[in-house]
C-alpha cells in the first residue's frame, strides 16, 4: 500500500511540474485577469461582474499578445514582447520551486538556489514558447506581406 503511495506522490508531483511549465506562457493574462478582476469588485461590480471582466481582461491580454506575435516581423520586437510574457512566468517559477526547495533543503541558501533554477528554467520556458509560437515561415503571402488565413491553415494540414 506504501508503494502505491509514493508512486501516486510522483505521478501528482510529475503532473503539477508539468502543468506549471504548459501555463507558465499564461502568467501575464492571469496576472490582468486578477488584476482587472479585483479592480472591478473593489469599486462595486460585484462578484458576477468582477470574474467576466476578469475574464475578459485574460482573454484580451491573452490574444493580443498572440496576435502582436503573428503579426510582427521584427525578431527584436517579438522577442521584447516574448519578454513580456516571460518575466511573470519567472516570478511564478521562482515562488513554485522555493516552495518545493522548502518542503525538502534546510538550508536557505540552497533553497533560493533552487529558486532561482526554477526562475530560469520556467521563464526560459516561457520566453522560448512564447517568441516561437509564430511561424517563422517566409513563403509567398499577400502584396502586403501578410499570409491569407486559408494558406496557413492548408499548410498545417498538410503537415
Amino acid at each position: 500500500m506504501i508503494i502505491v503511495a509514493i508512486v501516486l506522490s510522483f505521478v501528482g508531483l510529475g503532473f503539477l511540474c508539468w502543468l506549471l511549465f504548459t501555463l507558465a506562457v499564461k502568467a501575464l493574462p492571469f496576472f490582468a485577469a486578477v488584476t482587472a478582476g479585483f479592480a472591478a469588485y473593489h469599486s462595486g461590480a460585484g462578484e458576477i461582474g468582477a470574474i467576466l471582466i476578469g475574464l475578459i481582461a485574460g482573454a484580451v491580454t491573452l490574444a493580443a499578445g498572440q496576435i502582436v506575435i503573428a503579426t510582427v516581423r521584427s525578431p527584436f520586437l517579438r522577442a521584447a514582447i516574448a519578454l513580456l510574457f516571460a518575466a511573470p512566468a519567472a516570478v511564478a517559477g521562482y515562488h513554485a520551486a522555493l516552495g518545493l526547495a522548502q518542503i525538502g533543503v534546510q538550508a536557505e541558501f540552497w533553497q533560493r538556489v533552487f529558486a532561482l533554477f526554477g526562475a530560469i528554467a520556467v521563464g526560459g520556458t516561457a520566453w522560448m514558447r512564447t517568441a516561437l509560437s509564430a511561424s517563422t515561415d517566409t513563403g509567398q503571402g499577400d502584396a502586403a506581406g501578410s499570409k491569407s488565413p486559408l494558406s496557413l491553415a492548408s499548410a498545417a494540414k498538410d503537415g
